[in-house]
């Protein structure tokens, strides 16, 4: 059962910047280039035959492309001993409307979505429960900017826990645009994968 969600992909000049911000904090796990990524909505694990679905429902989604400035860390719980260490994103708006009108089609197919507020952000690390202090890291790169980037598709991705911690590949990567119509391929072609494009028909009876 895929264990999946929807997020945007960083650029290689972006994920290098942010990876200068690891350093020796006690209990840091800190995420490699290839884990960083913005998620912009959880599904958990999904049924194989419901992936189809959940691909087809979202395909039409009006989402007029838009930039993302990668600016500022933070962390959730307390700096002297935080869970979480994240980058943050200006302007939050685009991705907020992104995330509730992926809400809103999830919740028609009967997903239950996360109802917490929604709080865009780029994990850098996470933390075991003894953790050191992230302190120095705030008051030194708090306000940094790390680079804008365009943002012009976003993606479903599969999360498949591995050794060395979470392996995240693209499913499928739909167009941000106001008009429908174009299609949404498939960039993983092992187990068989549908791709699709946006008139609703599939290429391949292969899922």
């Amino acid at each position: 059962m895929p264990r999946l969600f929807f997020g945007l992909e960083l650029p290689s000049e972006i994920k290098d910047r942010l990876l200068t911000v690891q350093s020796a904090v006690p209990g840091a796990k800190w995420q490699s280039a290839a884990q960083l990524h913005l998620t912009v909505l959880f599904l958990g694990n999904v049924e194989e035959e419901q992936v189809p679905a959940v691909c087809h429902s979202v395909a039409d989604i009006q989402a007029e492309p838009f930039s993302l400035q990668v600016t500022g860390l933070g962390c959730f719980g307390r700096p002297r001993r935080p869970r979480n260490l994240w980058a943050g994103i200006q302007p939050e708006a685009p991705v907020a409307r992104l995330h509730k009108a992926l809400q809103r089609r999830m919740q028609k197919l009967g997903f239950a979505t996360e109802n917490r507020a929604f709080h865009p952000h780029i994990t850098l690390a996470r933390f075991k429960r003894e953790s050191g202090s992230v302190e120095a890291l705030l008051a030194e790169q708090g306000e940094h900017v790390f680079g804008q980037f365009p943002v012009t598709e976003f993606v479903l991705f599969e999360s498949q826990q591995e050794p060395a911690g979470s392996a995240y590949s693209a499913i499928r990567r739909f167009a941000c645009r106001l008009k429908p119509g174009l299609a949404c391929a498939a960039d993983k072609t092992k187990g068989g994968r549908i791709d699709y494009d946006l008139s609703g028909a599939s290429k391949a009876e292969r899922y």
